[in-house]
């Protein structure tokens, strides 16, 4: 992650545009030496707002939380017989 003051970003935006589409890295953007705003690309925004609404719904987190315990019980299925299955 990289760090650095809103003027350098407002000086070099189309470059930090570029860097955070390229390397998927965030940019913390500080004014007065705290952080102000934060760059990222597009597809890690729609990552974070798919992680959010998953973690946010009750049944999928129960339906998560049930999977890991079969899981850990042993409780599945190889992906041969899933395959069969499916065709």
């Amino acid at each position: 992650m990289n760090t650095t003051s809103l003027a350098t970003v407002k000086a070099q935006l189309s470059a930090f545009v570029d860097s955070v589409h390229g390397t998927h890295e965030r940019v913390v953007i500080t004014r007065n030496g705290e952080p102000a705003a934060v760059l990222i690309s597009p597809d890690d925004l729609e990552s974070l707002e798919e992680t959010i609404a998953i973690l946010s719904d009750p049944e999928a987190m129960a339906e998560i939380t049930e999977a890991r315990e079969a899981i850990a019980q042993g409780n599945t299925v190889a992906l041969s017989q899933v395959k069969r299955r499916s065709a």
